[in-house]
């Protein structure tokens, strides 16, 4: 059998990572976001109008740990900060050491996560936010309840349950890259369909990194051909995800791996490249990291075999890809690419894939689930008991993965009308009544490029006159003034920066939550504006008495600028919203019908040393960037892996001892054979 524990143990060990920068970005945004006096306040996700002490209704109602603040008498703020610096912990724990990515390490890091999803809303509604919660119900399913040491006598290297869990880690893998490859090409957008999509997408994104301008101003038709490229990557290539031969997956994982190191390098999103590597770790076993263990090599015939295999997979994709997008060499040494089919014959072959990709999938399914009795049913060395035991342990995890995987394809479905074959009126009634876990998910990224003649940013402006002057507020990572350099700050992600981008796109109607921000800084609320840049806030005396925001469109400086001084050009489109003071009796009436004003005072307040000790350790975390924290917390959690797989150097015996021990382990063996 495959091996797959080294593979399963790195898996857990990457998540845990991811949660560890998901919980410490999280974590130093809660006041801002989240506080009594923060931009959406939690506390208005957790009113309840039954009996108070109900924990079990209002949990029913809205599943969080937040609920039991008001028991406990704690503030919903300060509990939103237990629960992330608990998260923090474990994650960190699991992180370090092989032995704590357990079940109920994975369990709590989804609970606890789970929790502040629950009220995180608008500023947590974000693809990865709900993958992460996917991959760690995956975790909790993949992890052991007790870390073994293989040279264990009842246990083997690998437990035969790893390859259907892995299986499922793989079936999540291919419906993020196919889902969001295919909704580029449904989506009907011009700029996907002409090939022009990374042209604008470097300059639209919502943080780009310095490489993106450089790769912005790269030549058209190299940009056409990155295009093709995503493309390939994300629709043609996730099926042979489950090819039967090894050889074809090492090649999807590099490929797969190659593109989102590129995203990584050109653009910051936050942990969910991150996340994408390490779930790309399921196209991969223990031999791809350690080799081979028997140390024997194929033969030089079936070596050749699945070379050719190997080669004819990848041959017929790379001649579909020639055809479908029209490459061909220019007389002026370019490649030229050009969509070959419509979108009807693209809809029409959308409709055959759907079921045809469900029903490959069950059957690679059905394959893991076969190798798994296999494996178990050959072990040998172990009592009646432990094989009873493993067996049940099988039938539970075949079970879970029939529930998930037809679970998953409900959600799939919604990609095309053809989708609604594999899925049943009882599947779709399932997933209604659990979709409020986000056990499974739709996906679909970018399904539109934005910013097509400029980016839309939204600047904010203050004044103590109506007349002006007008100053801008500056924000730590989006862009504003045209000469600020370009971030890295993955894998932190400054959500209101985020937010920000998203706000662009629509009017202040459809933002309700900037309205509160209005107030919140008409108002000079500290945590609010610790999420700007403090150190150029134009009124760090006093808060301003009038507020107003305008929308400008953003575009890179051009190549020929060498000495690139400025970053960006920017022309005014238009007001975005009007001016505001804080007494403006319809933004007050706005905010009070949104719970955000009126309520401050109905949660208990927490006891003054829990306070104190909590606001001491959030001086120490945001004293660091936040960039730098998350990278401290992963080089220190390097280091103490680094440091404790390091051998032992204590006293070692004299000379004169060594026969002594050696004439001592003689006799206790030959006790040993005689008992």
């Amino acid at each position: 059998m495959t091996e797959l524990r080294f593979t399963r143990d790195l898996f857990l060990r990457c998540v845990c990572a991811v949660f560890l920068v998901a919980f410490t970005s999280f974590y130093i945004q809660i006041p801002g976001l989240y506080g009594k006096n923060g931009i959406l306040p939690a506390r208005t996700q957790l009113i309840s109008k039954g009996s108070k002490n109900d924990i079990a209704a209002q949990i029913q109602k809205k599943p969080t740990l937040l609920w039991f603040g008001k028991n406990l008498g704690i503030e919903t703020e300060h509990l939103m900060e237990i629960l992330s610096l608990i998260g923090i912990f474990f994650a960190f724990t699991g992180f370090v050491s092989q032995k704590c990515c357990t079940k109920p390490i994975f369990s709590a890091l989804w609970s606890l996560y789970y929790s502040l999803y629950q009220v995180g809303q608008t500023f947590m509604w974000y693809q990865w936010d709900v993958l992460l919660l996917e991959v760690g119900f995956l975790s909790f399913l993949l992890a052991p309840w007790i870390q073994r040491s293989p040279k264990g006598k009842k246990v083997q290297t690998t437990d035969p349950v790893d390859g259907i869990n892995l299986w499922l880690v793989r079936w999540l893998l291919f419906r993020l890259l196919f889902s969001s490859g295919v909704v580029k090409l449904t989506s009907g957008c011009p700029t996907w369909w002409g090939l022009d999509a990374l042209s604008v997408h470097f300059q639209s994104m919502v943080l780009p990194t310095p490489l993106a301008w450089y790769a912005h101003h790269l030549p058209t038709w190299f940009l056409k051909l990155n295009t093709v490229f995503a493309n390939f990557a994300e629709i043609l290539l996730p099926i042979f995800f489950f090819f039967p031969l090894r050889a074809v997956r090492l090649v999807a994982f590099w490929i797969q791996i190659f593109l989102q190191v590129n995203i990584i390098l050109t653009g910051n999103y936050n942990f969910f490249n991150y996340l994408t590597i390490a779930l790309c770790l399921s196209l991969v076993d223990d031999e791809f990291f350690l080799g081979s263990k028997s140390g024997k090599k194929s033969g030089w015939l079936k070596t050749i075999l699945k070379l050719i295999v190997t080669l004819s997979v990848y041959g017929g994709l790379l001649y579909a890809t020639i055809v479908l997008y029209g490459l061909k060499l220019a007389p002026d040494h370019t490649i030229a690419a050009k969509i070959t089919f419509t979108p009807k014959e693209f809809d029409a072959a959308l409709g055959r894939a759907m079921p045809t990709s469900c029903v490959i999938g069950f059957l690679s399914l059905a394959f893991a689930i076969y190798k798994s009795l296999k494996s178990n049913f050959s072990q040998t060395g172990t009592t009646q008991l432990w094989k009873v035991y493993s067996f049940l342990k099988v039938v539970f995890h075949i079970l879970a993965a029939l529930f998930i995987f037809s679970d998953s394809l409900v959600p799939f479905s919604t990609l095309h009308p053809a989708g609604n074959s594999t899925t049943t009126k009882e599947m779709r009634y399932a997933h209604e009544r659990l979709s409020h876990l986000h056990l499974t998910n739709a996906y679909g990224l970018f399904r539109k490029m934005t910013g097509v003649g400029g980016r839309p940013e939204v600047i904010i402006e203050g004044s103590n006159s109506m007349e002006g002057p007008w100053l801008e507020y500056h924000f730590r990572y989006k862009p504003g003034h045209v000469n600020d350099s370009l971030p890295v700050v993955a894998p932190h992600q400054p959500r209101l920066d985020w937010q920000m981008w998203f706000a662009a796109l629509g009017t202040y109607h459809q933002n309700p939550w900037i309205m509160s921000l209005t107030y919140r800084i008409l108002t000079g609320q500290k945590d609010v504006l610790g999420l700007m840049d403090g150190a150029r806030n134009p009124f760090p005396e006093k808060p301003p008495k009038f507020l107003r925001a305008n929308l400008y469109h953003y575009s890179y400086t051009p190549w020929s600028q060498k000495d690139r001084v400025t970053t960006w050009t920017k022309r005014k489109v238009g007001e975005y919203f009007p001016v505001f003071s804080k007494d403006h009796p319809p933004l007050l009436d706005y905010l009070k019908n949104l719970n955000i004003l009126g309520d401050e005072g109905k949660e208990p307040d927490s006891p003054a040393g829990l306070a104190k000790a909590l606001n001491e350790l959030r001086q120490v975390f945001t004293r660091i960037e936040p960039l730098y924290l998350m990278i401290s917390l992963l080089m220190t959690g390097f280091a103490v892996i680094f440091f404790g797989s390091l051998p032992s150097s204590g006293p070692q015996p004299s000379r004169n001892q060594q026969p002594q021990q050696q004439h001592q382990q003689t006799q206790s063996k030959g006790k040993k054979k005689k008992f």
